[in-house]
């Protein structure tokens, strides 16, 4: 019996479907049958109800499942020391981070920690929110800055910091002259916003904005990324709400408007595993709460 099996069977015993669970495991029907076939046989008993209309889990399968459910966390926290003691001899530190960490957090924390630790080698990791709560799962990276906070118990977080969205229009919109604009003229305007999957908090946090004030805007792009964001302002696709660190990037073809009323806030969080004990993320701690004033979760 091999993982691999008890991730196949798990897969369909939460999704009781082998379509389903196939596509998770990112592999064919025909293939994860014969797996769980197999494990059966190897096992002795049958642990799923197959028909044509449902799957369901035998007696015998539901107290495998918890068995299997129990092997593959302990292999995940197996693999996970390992790397850590592997880290710890080669001195190496992986962060994972979203774009604005790259701008308003590394300038203070990269000096001093090339100051203390001279010999560590450093590996960035560019990834989502969502990506970056799975690698430090499973101890891929050693600290992620994100747009939210994970539910994972095994991590420990703080707030590095909120800041406000500002509202970015084209140069030549009939709105750039006025000293500020009021958010009832968002009404029926083209905008570019930010895509679920691609930043779901950002997406989240202005979706909300617009529902709560009671604004119907024409979504005529959604952006992978905020420098995408400021392009298509800049080409006169539409207006976009962008968090304020993306300000200095903007061209003279895109003008930053005050609004009458208060922008929603984003905040940017770092988290780390509880049982990781490492200096270079202790002295990271240090210095984000001394620059920026930031209160522990």
């Amino acid at each position: 019996m091999e993982l691999r099996h008890l991730r196949y069977f798990v897969a369909v015993a939460e999704e009781l479907n082998f379509t389903k669970a196939a596509q998770r495991m990112f592999t064919v029907q025909p293939s994860l049958s014969q797996q769980i076939k197999d494990l059966e046989q190897e096992v002795g008993v049958q642990l799923l109800i197959r028909s044509n209309r449902k799957v369901e889990l035998t007696e015998e399968g539901r107290a495998f499942l918890k068995e299997a459910l129990l092997s593959l966390e302990h292999a995940e926290k197996a693999i996970f020391d390992a790397r850590q003691i592997a880290k710890i001899h080669k001195d190496q530190l992986n962060i994972g981070f979203v774009p604005v960490a790259e701008m308003k957090v590394f300038p203070y924390i990269m000096p001093n920690i090339r100051a203390h630790f001279p010999d560590i080698k450093i590996d960035f990791h560019s990834l989502t929110d969502s990506d970056q709560f799975k690698a430090l799962r499973k101890g891929e990276i050693d600290i992620a800055f994100t747009r939210y906070l994970g539910d994972d118990e095994e991590f420990e977080s703080m707030q590095v910091f909120q800041e406000p969205l500002t509202l970015i229009i084209p140069k030549d919109s009939p709105f750039a002259q006025q000293k500020h604009v009021g958010i009832k003229s968002f009404n029926q305007q083209d905008f570019v916003i930010s895509d679920e999957d691609a930043s779901p908090q950002l997406h989240k946090i202005i979706q909300d904005f617009f529902k709560q004030s009671k604004l119907n805007v024409n979504v005529v792009q959604k952006s992978t990324n905020i420098l995408l964001n400021v392009n298509l302002v800049g080409m006169g696709v539409g207006w976009s709400l962008v968090p304020a660190y993306v300000i200095p990037l903007l061209g003279d073809k895109i003008v930053v408007k005050n609004t009458l009323e208060p922008l929603p806030m984003i905040g940017l969080y770092a988290s780390y595993r509880k049982d990781q004990k490492n200096e270079a993320i202790d002295l990271i701690l240090k210095i984000l709460k001394e620059q920026f004033y930031m209160e522990m979760f």
